[in-house]
């Protein structure tokens, strides 16, 4: 046979049997399917996977967090902490360092019970700036206060104080405090067990011995004293003789207490010079002064404002870094009444230079930064 004709017959044997085999295999096989499109299993699994792993990363991340509150405000009272008497100066528990604080002083709680309340606490620290309120809790030298349902008043002001931040003086607003130690040992003991765990509160146990000695003075507000540390170490606030001015006495012999301050008052219409000598004597002898009253007209509460003498009394208490409150939150008609006569908030001539004077030493005070 030929050579040639082998070889077409061995080509076309294999080229059928190929065929065959094709039909034999893949009998299903749509006769129009290209084989390019053929998808390999293998490469479906990955695409699948590729796709979940893009969908995923797509997704926005769930928050994990609440929406942040609001900062809290800042406030004298968070960050002094509670007033401690060390070396002579009243110091910030918190800060370790000297610390005072200004703003203003209620009038005679029995004559003027409208102010003692939670809206004029938020009045005196947002228009006043005020960084400490005072409570005068009016006292019948005679016998029992003058009205003991003020006392719930005087609670909304502490609370209200409390709330905001802000430190508030309790005072036994008396001249004759000692003819009525009972009475004061019974109230300061409940204010105590109530407040006592409070770095705000301060008790002033007597506001100003008139004509007595600091020995009877001393006596009554060692009795005081005594009742109130069963419950509390907080800040205790004693008057001395002659309205609050003979603080030399005080210091010649304390009372026996680490977290003891002697008020010292003053009107500037009527004290000057002299007085601020006899503090400075005081202090140098280790006493702490706190200014928990003053006036910028006379002593009797009226007269004009008494401007230079003022600024020379605040130029001394700036020098000193003592806390004071100004008297008084009322409208009486009288030059130390920052509202006007039966008038709830419009401010008197003192009541706007007052403002501007406690604005200018609590709006750059370190805690606001």
């Amino acid at each position: 046979m030929n050579k040639k004709v082998i070889i077409a017959i061995t080509t076309a044997v294999v080229v059928l049997a190929a065929a065959i085999s094709l039909i034999v295999i893949k009998p299903w096989a749509d006769d129009n399917a290209d084989s390019s499109s053929a998808v390999d299993s293998s490469s479906v699994a990955d695409s699948v996977a590729d796709e979940s792993e893009t969908d995923s990363s797509s997704e926005p991340e769930a928050s994990s967090s609440e929406p942040e509150a609001p900062a809290k405000e800042a406030t004298p009272v968070d960050y002094y902490g509670e007033m401690k008497v060390v070396d002579g100066k009243i110091t910030g528990s918190k800060t370790g360092e000297p610390m005072r604080v200004t703003g203003m002083s209620f009038f005679w709680s029995n004559w003027s019970q409208k102010y003692y309340t939670a809206d004029y606490v938020d009045y005196l620290v947002d228009d006043f700036n005020c960084e400490i309120v005072r409570c005068s809790y009016g006292i019948n030298d005679e016998g029992v206060p003058h009205d003991t349902s003020c006392e719930a008043l005087i609670e909304d002001v502490i609370d209200q104080a409390i709330e905001r931040g802000v430190y508030v003086i309790v005072d036994w607003h008396a001249h004759s405090a000692h003819k009525n130690t009972d009475e004061a040992v019974k109230y300061f003991s409940q204010l105590a067990q109530k407040y006592g765990q409070y770095d705000n509160v301060i008790f002033e146990v007597y506001n100003e011995p008139t004509n007595y000695t600091w020995k009877v003075v001393k006596e009554y507000a060692e009795t005081v004293i005594a009742e109130i540390r069963k419950y509390s170490d907080n800040l205790i606030i004693v008057g001395s003789p002659q309205w609050s001015q003979k603080v030399e006495s005080a210091a010649n012999n304390p009372i026996d207490d680490e977290n003891v301050a002697y008020t010292l008052h003053f009107y500037a219409g009527t004290h000057d010079k002299w007085l601020r000598d006899s503090g400075d004597r005081a202090m140098a002898a280790g006493i702490a002064l706190f200014i928990t009253e003053w006036g910028s007209v006379n002593a009797d509460g009226n007269g004009a404002i008494a401007k230079e003498s003022t600024e020379e009394w605040f130029k001394w208490i700036d020098e000193n870094g003592l806390s004071s409150c100004n008297w008084a939150v009322n409208d009486k008609d009288e030059g130390s009444s920052i509202f006007v006569e039966k008038s709830d908030d419009v401010l008197t001539e003192t009541g706007e230079y007052i403002k501007e004077l406690i604005a200018q030493r609590t709006l750059n005070a370190p805690w606001r930064s």
